[in-house]
């Protein structure tokens, strides 16, 4: 999302590493394309010349560091100045932590803004399912009574929430689609729904009550003086206005409406994994006054982040974002089973169930290209890789075709094997091949790394804790097939062999 941006602050670093000091004549010529940089991102332009005034003014009141280099210096300038405007610090004006709060006695009633198309009844369903990660109970309420399908819509996102997602706590789901036949023919009838719902979440002993609110296609009179007789019937705790990172500076413009008719406690964008700009992010705290409070990182209930300004801060300056990470690998990866399987690889027993086993939690990580850019350097790095997802699916399936004793002794695997298994998931023999020789390759490379732990007891996440790398957690992401840092993953070793049979044709 931050690649504009990040080219732009690496391209002056690496000029700056070049100087032997830091002149205010470099500051001021370097400050000049990063202002060019964060104005092509979209980054509101009272807001970037703000941020290099500031940065430059920093810069030439600071004492240079012996030990540093002017880039590292300049480095180090320029992330305190993105955090703190990205919404600095949890706790350093001594403001909550950005998250949900709590309330005795119960429920914490969170009330959801937003245009249409904004995404806003999905957000509710993944903010139920962070909230109930953290063993939180939720009810989600339709009070979006202008469009029906949203009350359907929304009663699906929270079955899907209390079936589908990790907790034990439950998340529940009110609505009274009847009075959608009474929206605008009577007056406060949404505030009606909220007020019921709110009794049935006392009644049920609900942690937090969430309220999926109307939206317009633009804000409008009709549309605020709605939103504003829930906010006074309900008083909600938190209001959490939710926009569409992919549109720009209208969203900052949308967030600042709506901020000045209810006062909004925080932000949330949506889409933010999408192929943006990214300006909405760094203009919306400077403009609006309300911080990001969570961020949404894919299509999936699970992909919801709590904003985190220190993290992004990294990710713009191509420092990655191991923290996330290693959290990410925590969600999917218990202490006892890295260990049960750096003991197997210290062994060199690990088998292909195991490998394929890494690869599904990998995935439920998150995409590919996602997760290797929080790992420092890399991001920029991979900027013009493509990955195929679907490869890793056809991974999944030739492995699935294996038998069990195949699985477990994958060198007894020989060409009448092969042919069974290419058959087995229709794919091409030579694959099968590939895939079992990259196997032996990998478990041999971790065999070796796994001796390297303290007795092999070292667990995975920990690895990667210290900057082991995602290769310290799944061993072998290095040779799977569509991860190849060659270009498109799309032109593998079969590729050449369909090219040259082609070839042999004409």
């Amino acid at each position: 999302m931050f690649d504009r941006m990040s080219d732009g602050f690496n391209n002056v670093f690496r000029k700056l590493s070049g100087r032997a000091e830091i002149s205010e004549a470099n500051v001021r010529e370097a400050m000049e394309e990063v202002e060019t940089a964060l104005l092509e991102a979209d980054v509101h332009y009272d807001v970037a010349k703000k941020f290099c005034k500031d940065v430059v003014q920093d810069a030439l009141g600071k004492e240079v560091t012996k030990s540093l280099k002017p880039g590292q210096e300049m480095i180090g300038i320029v992330n305190d100045r993105l955090i703190e405007l990205l919404g600095g610090q949890p706790g350093e004006d001594g403001s909550e932590p950005k998250g949900i709060m709590k309330v005795a006695p119960g429920p914490t009633v969170v009330m959801m803004c937003g245009l249409q198309g904004s995404g806003k009844t999905t957000t509710c369903g993944k903010l139920a399912a962070h909230l109930k990660k953290q063993g939180r109970s939720v009810m989600l309420c339709a009070a979006d009574l202008q469009r029906p399908a949203a009350v359907e819509q929304l009663g699906i996102v929270a079955s899907q929430a209390h079936e589908k997602m990790p907790g034990n706590a439950p998340v529940s789901f009110y609505s009274e689609p009847d009075k959608c036949d009474e929206y605008g023919k009577a007056v406060g009838v949404a505030v009606k729904v909220c007020q019921n719902a709110l009794k049935k979440a006392r009644e049920q002993d609900v942690d937090v009550l969430i309220l999926d609110t109307a939206g317009r296609l633009h804000v409008n009179d009709e549309l605020m003086g709605e939103l504003r007789q829930v906010n006074t019937a309900i008083q909600p705790h938190q209001i959490f206005l939710v926009v569409d990172a992919m549109t720009g500076q209208d969203a900052v413009e949308s967030a600042k409406a709506f901020h000045s008719q209810l006062e909004i406690d925080g932000v949330i964008l949506s889409k933010f994994d999408s192929d943006t700009r990214g300006g909405a992010a760094l203009s919306v705290k400077s403009i609006t006054g309300a911080p990001i409070r969570f961020i949404g990182t894919g299509e999936t209930l699970g992909d919801m982040e709590v904003f985190a300004p220190d993290r992004i801060a990294s990710r713009i300056l191509g420092m990655g974002d191991m923290v996330s990470l290693v959290e990410k690998a925590q969600q999917e990866v218990s202490e006892e089973e890295a260990i049960r399987l750096q003991e197997k690889m210290a062994k060199g027993e690990m088998t292909m169930d195991d490998f394929l086993k890494q690869l599904k939690t990998l995935r439920r990580m998150g995409p590919m290209k996602q997760l290797l850019g929080m790992l420092p350097g890399v991001g920029q790095a991979m900027k013009n890789i493509e990955f195929d997802e679907k490869e890793l699916d056809r991974v999944e399936a030739m492995i699935g075709s294996m038998t069990k004793d195949e699985r477990e002794k994958p060198k007894i695997i020989d060409n009448s094997r092969k042919r069974r298994i290419a058959k087995g998931f229709g794919g091409d023999q030579s694959r099968v091949g590939q895939i079992v020789k990259q196997f032996g390759m990998v478990s041999q490379m971790s065999k070796q790394m796994a001796n390297l732990g303290a007795g092999g007891k070292v667990s995975a996440v920990k690895q990667l804790a210290a900057g082991g790398g995602m290769e310290g957690m799944m061993p072998g992401l290095s040779g799977l097939p569509g991860m190849s840092a060659r270009g498109s993953t799309k032109s593998g070793s079969g590729g050449k062999k369909k090219f040259k049979q082609r070839k042999k044709r004409r």
